[in-house]
């Protein structure tokens, strides 16, 4: 008799290549799609070119503009018409900008249950709304799975979220995952699932559950999944596809590694405090605090349904003069929806200003709030100068809560709020906008074999990484503390995001937000090392936040724990990740240390010495496959794949 499997192993042994599912151990899986962004597209498809096949190998791959669409001089031009025909030439669906955000889009239009999708972007688990295994990754890893090479991953613990009872008044699916946020923390779900079962699954909608599995993100899970469904079946029916639909589900006797209840009875509206997702605070308990923007969108919260319980609360009434308020549809098809409900209207004639179909001030492109200003958005992370301006007080709330906020200029108890709008549903006639996306020319029609590459003077060639030799000597050219972001270390913004296809221009800019000094002291000390504390390198999959320091020369990050995808980006391109094996040690370990580490000593998991100058020694560790090892000692991935 088979074993009871719960669904994420269910998933995984149907697409499992290499390895064994035991918890921790290295597996290789099928990708059946991928999806890449404009922010991080540009270097996955340059890589995908040096691999050096004809077209992708997947079932699906889609090139997503949705991140850098502010066109303020040639770059971000020039990188849309790369993507473009880079897409025609290799078999990849093109979105062009201004058609919507990648992740609500994919859900719309192409995320099935049961399938693996990786993503170059970390809010790639929003597709487990659908019950797809949807996991973020690099860009290197994104093309290497279009080039039909497996994803390698350690197989993951698989946590049940057994969800009871129903959301009641004004608390929303984002206060499910603010929940959780606080529960677990920013650190709580590396090397897990969170596969949420349990009664209360049948009372969220596929956009609820949407916004869950997008936030899971935060908990640094590999993924985040709900099953496949009633509520699945219909939003598929809706969206125009329902011969997508397939039911999934876990074994009836299922076993889970962890496990965590959540009565949605019991919830209500929160808030995550400046400046971390899991900073979790009660709505009521910020009574009186002013506020001075509101902003609802993002891949999180910018689905019709979102913008449609906005639009009720608006309806009528007119916003603070002392607030903003920011709204950007998560797509065209939202944006359609809204327009033919009469929806636009309360939006408009409340004082809200209607941005394009993109990112945006998600990502501190456009939308800056005020100097000190207290922001309620709708988004999914709130770090330190994320929003633009660096002394921003940015609180993670439900649309519900920032359109509240925006009419009142304050947080306020949600006990005053009155009777909430009706949770939306999805009407039976959706406007479909497949039209906008450009389908590659197919096989019988010559494939793109004909079609020209156009690149920009922006997007330069990539750098080839020579390996390491038997030890690594060098200088500690930076140390931070715990929680350090990938907006700490490559941060985001519209200047800096438009040079994302250009690394040593970009190159100047890390640790920027940190230490300014940076940048000069690492190329006056010939390379050298990072030390960090906990959780290293938590938020975007942004690759160039391993890509551009190792082109100053950052050799190893030495630190108390790892940031999953962070981890895999620095391994992909020849930086070492050491762990601490006494954390205190961090404390004997300064900026300016001369180190010798003893490379040919370091071996899979096992400890190893590192020398400081002076005589002193420190024990670090590595979690680190033979194939994981031999790749930094090449110098990269790219430096060992050979593929026809």
């Amino acid at each position: 008799m088979a074993k009871a499997r719960n669904l994420t192993q269910k998933i995984i042994a149907q697409h499992l290549v290499t390895g064994k599912m035991n918890p921790g151990s290295e597996i290789g899986l099928r990708i059946d799609q991928t999806l890449t962004q404009d922010a991080t597209g540009t270097m996955a498809y340059l890589q995908f070119e040096a691999i050096g096949i004809p077209r992708v190998r997947t079932e699906l791959s889609v090139s997503y503009v949705d991140h850098n669409t502010l066109q303020t001089g040639f770059r971000n031009p020039d990188d849309h018409r790369y993507l473009r025909t880079i897409a025609q030439k290799y078999g990849i669906v093109f979105s062009p900008a201004g058609t919507g955000i990648c992740h609500q889009l994919h859900l719309e239009n192409f995320a099935k249950p049961g399938k693996t999708l990786i993503g170059s972007d970390s809010h790639t688990p929003t597709a487990g709304g659908v019950g797809s295994l949807a996991i973020g990754a690099g860009g290197l890893s994104v093309a290497l799975a279009m080039a039909g090479e497996a994803y390698m991953l350690p197989m993951p613990k698989v946590v049940r979220v057994n969800l009871t009872g129903e959301l009641t008044g004004w608390a929303s699916a984002k206060d499910v995952i603010l929940h959780l946020l606080g529960l677990l923390t920013v650190k709580g779900g590396v090397g897990k699932v969170m596969e949420f079962t349990g009664p209360g699954v049948a009372t969220l909608t596929v956009p609820e559950r949407a916004t869950i599995t997008n936030m899971g993100a935060e908990l640094g899970a590999t993924t985040s999944l709900f099953p496949s469904d009633a509520q699945t079946k219909k939003f598929l029916s809706r969206m125009g596809r329902p011969e997508d639909f397939v039911a999934l589900a876990a074994d009836p006797k299922a076993t889970y590694d962890e496990e965590v209840e959540i009565d949605l009875s019991a919830l209500e509206p929160l808030a995550a405090a400046p400046h971390m997702p899991d900073r979790m605070v009660r709505i009521k308990d910020l009574d009186g605090m002013q506020v001075d923007q509101a902003a609802i969108g993002s891949c999180t919260n910018s689905s019709y349904t979102d913008l449609k319980a906005t639009a009720e609360i608006l309806k009528g009434k007119r916003i603070s003069p002392a607030c903003d308020l920011l709204i950007a549809p998560g797509s065209k098809q939202v944006l359609k929806l809204l327009t033919a409900e009469g929806l636009l209207d309360p939006l408009l004639d409340a004082g809200a200003r209607i941005l394009e179909c993109a990112c945006g001030p998600c990502i501190g492109i456009g939308g800056s709030p005020v100097s000190k200003g207290v922001c309620a958005r709708t988004f999914n992370r709130n770090f330190e100068g994320r929003s633009g301006t660096q002394d921003a007080q940015v609180y993670l709330v439900s649309p519900q809560t920032a359109a509240i906020a925006a009419l009142r200029g304050k947080f306020t108890d949600p006990a005053t709020w009155g009777t909430p709008p009706k949770k939306a549903e999805l009407p039976k006639k959706v406007p479909a906008i497949r039209q906008l996306f450009v389908f590659p020319p197919t096989p019988e029609e010559g494939g793109g074999a004909d079609v020209e590459i156009l690149r920009g003077p922006n997007i330069v060639a990539l750098e080839r990484f020579g390996g390491l030799g038997a030890k690594v000597e060098g200088k500690v050219a930076l140390k931070v503390g715990d929680n350090i972001t990938t907006d700490h270390i490559m941060p985001a913004g519209a200047a800096i995001m438009a040079l994302r296809s250009n690394i040593p221009a970009i190159s100047e800019h890390v640790f920027t937000k940190v230490d300014p000094e940076f940048v000069g002291r690492i190329r006056s000390l010939g390379g050298g090392f990072i030390v960090g504390g906990e959780n290293y390198g938590q938020g975007s999959s942004r690759e160039h936040a391993a890509l551009a320091p190792r082109h100053l020369g950052v050799r190893a990050v030495i630190v108390k724990s790892l940031a999953r995808i962070h981890r895999a980006n620095l391994v992909n391109f020849g930086i070492l990740p050491l762990l601490l094996v006494n954390k205190n040690d961090y404390d004997t370990l300064a900026q300016g240390d001369a180190l010798t580490i003893p490379l040919a000593d370091i071996k899979p998991g096992k400890p190893v010495d590192i020398l400081v100058e002076g005589g002193a020694k420190v024990a670090v560790t590595n979690d680190l496959t033979a194939k994981e090892l031999e790749i930094i000692q090449s110098g990269g991935l790219l430096n060992t794949v050979r593929l026809s």
